[in-house]
């Protein structure tokens, strides 16, 4: 009962990421239900019923990530004090946050399941005219034990990520963090998932060119490809991140572009994975615009996997870049005491920006129009 306690006490801002992540648990649900829906319609089918059930695990990625997002970023009970006076202490945080974000995730799924039933006419009859009957496959029975199973995918794949995310990334987190600009030392390295997303994106486009040969619609292999690439991407950003920090602080920078070069490489490794993700979102929507001629158009269960990745790929850059922000208030209280104006960090703040789209937009259309090119 503690995780829904605290649910419901928090502020009402607080709510809307978890409330997004519910919504892209009810997207994820839903798309799995019609993927057995087809499969009951369809039972000698197999080579659509499994691409369309592979598919899912593209939005069902993007709900994981943000999710963990949120998880991380969760104003929750992080002090010691209360932690302690829970009987939880620093170990027990993870799971809190686990069940939080699991729970928001099955009242997504059970959404999705009440809106499924609703267009199959399972409550009060075909809606709609009947219109998504056949896709729905209405009138013909839903085995109750893969339902039960596709339903409960979602919340036990975030719930056993989060714990396992939170968990280590307590056990790294220094006791006592010093501000950014009381650091000493030299500057921290680029993290080490830079060569690894680069390679892991060379693999997911080779293994896609591979898959793509002599094949007709999409093969599982394309899908798998494509996994690939969206996780090298989100392993590069970070470094990325930092390295688009580094030469923003270099070649006799003024305070402007040292400030923003700085806040920028201690953000990385907070928003590095969030805006991987929102480019490998934008690299499927660059590739689908060349694999979609003006004469073909996407299905109803396309484009919401694809809503879905796009709402949680963005949600998931304003949460981390909420939490950037919140993480690094004592460095902006210690420039504002030197003297630093608001104009100074706003100015510094929109070079972040800017810097980080001429940074990533090359990247993305880049990897877009290789993931494109074998099945265009």
């Amino acid at each position: 009962m503690l995780p829904l306690r605290l649910i419901r006490g928090s502020r009402a801002l607080t709510q809307l990421p978890r409330l997004t992540v519910a919504a892209a648990a009810a997207g994820v649900g839903f798309l799995l239900l019609s993927a057995l829906s087809y499969a009951l319609a369809h039972p000698g089918d197999a080579g659509v019923a499994v691409p369309r059930l592979l598919w899912c695990l593209v939005p069902l990625a993007a709900t994981v990530h943000l999710a963990l997002v949120v998880a991380r970023t969760d104003p929750g009970p992080r002090s010691r004090a209360a932690l302690d006076a829970l009987g939880l202490r620093t170990a027990g945080l993870p799971l809190l946050s686990a069940v939080q974000i699991a729970a928001c995730c099955l009242l997504g799924s059970g959404i999705a399941l009440l809106v499924f039933l609703y267009l199959r006419g399972d409550v009060v009859g075909l809606p709609f005219d009947g219109a998504a009957g056949e896709l729905l496959a209405a009138g013909r029975p839903v085995p109750l034990v893969a339902t039960v199973t596709l339903l409960l995918a979602v919340p036990l794949a975030v719930a056993g990520a989060s714990a396992l995310s939170l968990r280590a990334a307590a056990a790294r987190r220094p006791a006592s963090p010093q501000p950014v600009l009381d650091r000493p030392g030299p500057r921290p390295p680029l993290p080490a998932g830079l060569p690894y997303g680069v390679g892991l994106v060379g693999l997911g486009l080779a293994l896609e060119a591979f898959a793509a040969r002599d094949a007709t619609g999409v093969p599982p292999g394309v899908i798998v490809g494509w996994l690939l690439a969206a996780l090298g991407l989100a392993l590069a950003g970070p470094g990325l991140t930092r390295l688009t920090g580094r030469l923003l602080a270099a070649f006799r920078p003024g305070a402007t572009r040292l400030l923003a070069g700085r806040f920028l490489q201690e953000e990385a490794t907070l928003i590095g994975a969030p805006i991987g993700v929102l480019c490998a979102a934008g690299c499927g929507g660059v590739a689908a615009l060349y694999v979609y001629g003006p004469d073909d158009s996407p299905g109803p269960m396309t484009v919401l996997g694809g809503a879905v990745v796009v709402v949680c790929a963005l949600t998931g850059v304003l949460t981390a870049a909420a939490g950037a922000r919140t993480a690094l208030a004592p460095a902006r209280a210690a420039l504002a005491q030197l003297g630093a104006s608001r104009e100074l960090l706003r100015r510094a703040a929109v070079l972040r920006a800017a810097a980080v789209v001429v940074v990533f937009a090359p990247v993305t259309w880049g990897v877009a129009r290789l993931a494109a090119l074998p099945l265009s």
